[in-house]
């Protein structure tokens, strides 16, 4: 297993996830400054608040959710979800 980590960066540096593997699988660990971000699934993703909120709006959702540290929410493959950023918050990502 190799134990380099990779960063990447995203909207003008204002995404930042470092991407590791173990043996739960892949995951990146990021931060996101304030703002308003849209992302594309590739995989299942597992998204854990760690600090800070995240206002989301799911797929196929009509109503934003505000989700604060520790809570998860679940976006499927190859799906689009639509992020409100109002404090500098830290995430969890786990992918399935």
């Amino acid at each position: 297993m190799s134990t380099a980590l990779t960063v990447n960066s995203y909207f003008n540096d204002q995404v930042k996830s470092i991407a590791l593997e173990n043996a739960e699988g892949t995951s990146t660990v990021g931060v996101m400054a304030v703002g308003e971000y849209e992302f594309g699934t590739s995989q299942r993703e597992y998204m854990t608040v760690v600090s800070g909120s995240l206002t989301v709006k799911l797929p196929l959702e009509n109503e934003w959710k505000t989700f604060i540290k520790g809570d998860l929410f679940i976006v499927e493959a190859n799906q689009v979800f639509q992020v409100k950023v109002t404090e500098t918050t830290a995430y969890l990502c786990r992918y399935e």
